[in-house]
């Protein structure tokens, strides 16, 4: 093994490996240089929940999907999963897994369920006046 300029060893003839990391591929590389996921600019918050919709039929071309993408959907396909449970377990950045769930979002793949704006959620005292309503009964 030969040591790269860090001082790490390296497989020989292997410039994408280091030693001690493993395979590097640089999060630009994942997502075709894109930062943002989608055309119409979908966010993803860190807590939406994704489900792979079992009823679309993954492309198998082989062109569509990257390994990533794939990675993203076998971590679906048990069980529903939030945006950072999929980073975590994909060991990829929020980042690129955002712009990956946006491929296979418009994809058809997955369906995403965004969390409701804390502005939408009922209000505390109206709730209160309903249970106090309630114990009445």
């Amino acid at each position: 093994m030969t040591e790269n300029p860090a001082g790490r060893p390296r497989e020989p003839g292997s410039r994408w490996y280091d030693g001690e990391a493993g395979p590097m591929v640089r999060p630009y590389a994942m997502t075709g240089g894109r930062t943002r996921p989608g055309p119409d600019g979908v966010r993803f918050d860190l807590i939406a929940l994704v489900t792979l919709d079992l009823a679309a039929p993954v492309p198998d071309d082989g062109t569509a999907l990257g390994p990533e993408h794939r990675t993203l959907i076998d971590l679906c396909r048990p069980e529903t999963q939030s945006v950072a449970e999929l980073a975590a377990d994909a060991d990829l950045p929020v980042g690129v897994v955002r712009v990956l769930l946006g491929d296979l979002l418009e994809l058809g793949c997955v369906t995403v369920s965004r969390p409701v704006p804390p502005a939408q959620l009922p209000d505390e005292r109206i709730l209160r006046e309903v249970i106090e309503g309630l114990r009445a009964l």
